[in-house]
């Protein structure tokens, strides 16, 4: 399995391709890869990122077939299944690289900054649970903070939400930690451009 920097790498490099309308072959499997991935899979990178349509990671880092171990849920959150997903594929398959990724406009963060700025309401038990996941990192966010344009607001909130999911996974697995010690394993954010098609990674750590 190959390193967290070069499998970074090999995100940046796709991620590359697809902004500039430049897209490998490899994003069109064979019936050879796929008999070959009936037998087994070795991802390169765990990523756990947003549902949101536009927003599917083996496109946006020009991937194919089995080389990613992509985790989908509203607002990138991190909850006890989503944990035991990364804890699955970085101990099963050996993958050493995790990527939290968020994206521009992203609507579970929407969602959030207007319930908290009393413009809106949860509408059921189950979109709770998701607002609640991503409340912690929008309220230190607001904490203390003057008057600020929405989408200013917005903007800082994807990126705050994706830094407090990256936290989690560093700390807060016992499976996590140990690999991040003792074997490599890396976990990063980053954040997808719905309007430039760009993905730009921070917090590496």
């Amino acid at each position: 399995m190959i390193s967290a920097r070069e499998a970074l790498d090999r995100l940046r490099a796709g991620n590359r391709r697809f902004a500039s309308d430049v897209h490998a072959a490899a994003a069109s499997p064979t019936q050879r890869r796929r008999d070959e991935l009936a037998q087994t899979q070795e991802p390169f990178a765990i990523v756990l990122g947003c549902s949101d349509s536009r927003v599917p990671a083996e496109i946006v880092f020009d991937q194919g077939l089995g080389d990613l171990f992509v985790i989908r849920v509203a607002g990138n959150i991190v909850a006890p299944s989503q944990v035991g997903s990364v804890e699955f594929a970085a101990a099963r398959f050996g993958t050493r690289l995790v990527v939290v990724m968020g994206h521009s406009q992203c609507g579970a963060i929407v969602a959030t900054l207007d319930e908290m700025l009393g413009r809106g309401s949860s509408e059921s038990m189950n979109l709770r649970a998701i607002v609640d996941r991503v409340r912690p990192s929008v309220e230190a966010l607001l904490a203390g903070r003057g008057p600020v344009d929405r989408e200013t607001l917005i903007d800082e909130a994807v990126r705050a939400n994706v830094r407090v999911s990256v936290d989690h996974l560093r700390h807060g697995s016992e499976l996590l930690e140990r690999l991040i010690r003792k074997d490599g394993l890396r976990v990063v954010g980053a954040e997808y451009s719905l309007e430039t098609g760009v993905v730009t990674f921070f917090d590496e750590g």
